[in-house]
């Protein structure tokens, strides 16, 4: 199944596959998405889902049951 993700605030949309890595729909994208330990315990990779919730982009999967995604990036002084 194909879910649409936005990546806000630069508006880049890009198709990607239910189970695909956050982090690799980005790259794909050309959105980057800082990192650190790549396991979610630094926190770099926190973005915020349109509904408000926080996620780490490094170990969240595209999920399935939505057809569009909006996530918000942050900008992170520390990163």
């Amino acid at each position: 199944m194909i879910v649409r993700v936005r990546f806000l605030p630069d508006d880049v949309t890009v198709d990607a596959e239910v189970g695909e890595a956050l982090l690799d729909v980005a790259d794909r994208a050309g959105v980057s998405i800082p990192t650190g330990c790549l396991m979610g315990s630094c926190h770099a990779c926190t973005v915020e889902l349109e509904d408000g919730d926080i996620i780490r982009a490094c170990i969240t999967a595209v999920p399935a049951g939505r057809e569009e995604l909006t996530i918000n990036l942050f900008s992170d002084p520390t990163w």
